[in-house]
């Protein structure tokens, strides 16, 4: 996509306003991995300054955000590689919660759709006494009735397991009936479209499971969105905690996965620095 003169004028300026003439921000040279980034992670900090810093980094989207910014993210030469929808505290495995979920995720398709992208993020909501069958025969049903819309727009509906171990806010969601990638897949199995698909985030498969490249491989047709978080912490991917995220990316690409990669990471140093630092260690 072309990019404005001023945009491109902008970007070494946001280069070398955020690193030292040492040592320069990485701008991703790779590529190979499509990097996204999701603003709430970096929150006070306006989606059009994060939208600004990304493009000069080489990111290829600013994810998880509304059609009012998908004009400066074009600009910026930049996609929204998933858009926002329903939000994880309702979804499709309560009955009554559909309506409302069904309606935002139309809405959502028309916007993704009418800009141009790809995929709309949805979600299970909470289990609240559910069984896994009921809880299953629900989520199937319900989302069986919007998989074809999204399928007429082509859009893909990225299904998200979250984790259901860790208590503390926005790092983990005690009571998620999606809390497990296998469930998540299977219900995505047993509807059988090509626009739904599971949003594989490392951090929470870390937490439920472990073994995440080997989870990577064994769910390779079903992944249709990638997150990154550090673990413990859900902060830095960097060495401060235990997953490496190197091999990670390169597993994603002996698979032949060509989705994005949004940086979830919620940093505690500096925001610009903190996410450089992923977007180097993610450009295999």
């Amino acid at each position: 996509m072309k990019k404005s003169a001023a945009v491109l004028a902008a970007a070494p300026a946001i280069l070398s306003s955020n690193a030292s003439a040492a040592e320069p921000l990485y701008v991703a040279k790779n590529r190979r991995i499509k990097q996204s980034v999701i603003p709430w992670c970096f929150n006070p900090m306006p989606v059009a300054e994060l939208a600004k810093h990304s493009a000069a980094m080489g990111l290829k989207s600013v994810e998880l955000t509304g059609p009012e910014n998908f004009p400066i993210l074009k600009e910026l030469g930049l996609v929204c590689a998933l858009t926002g929808s329903h939000g994880f505290a309702k979804g499709f495995a309560h009955k009554e919660e559909w309506a409302e979920c069904l309606a935002s995720l139309r809405k959502s398709i028309d916007a993704t759709a009418a800009a141009g992208f790809f995929s709309v993020i949805t979600f299970s909501g909470f289990r609240r006494g559910l069984s896994d069958d009921e809880g299953m025969k629900n989520m199937v049903d319900g989302l069986k009735q919007i998989v074809g819309y999204a399928e007429e727009k082509k859009v893909t509906l990225c299904l998200e397991m979250l984790n259901s171990k860790v208590a503390t806010t926005m790092k983990g969601h005690p009571d998620y009936f999606c809390d497990d990638i296998e469930r998540s897949v299977e219900i995505c199995k047993r509807i059988g479209s090509p626009r739904l698909k599971v949003l594989f985030d490392i951090y929470h498969v870390q937490i439920m499971h472990g073994d995440v490249i080997s989870r990577i491989r064994q769910h390779k047709d079903w992944i249709g969105h990638v997150h990154t978080a550090g673990n413990p912490g859900r902060n830095e991917i960097d060495d401060t905690q235990e997953i490496y995220y190197p091999p990670i990316m390169k597993a994603l690409l002996a698979v032949k996965y060509d989705g994005f990669v949004g940086q979830e990471f919620i940093p505690l140093r500096d925001k610009v620095t903190s996410l450089n630092e992923a977007v180097k260690l993610c450009d295999v």
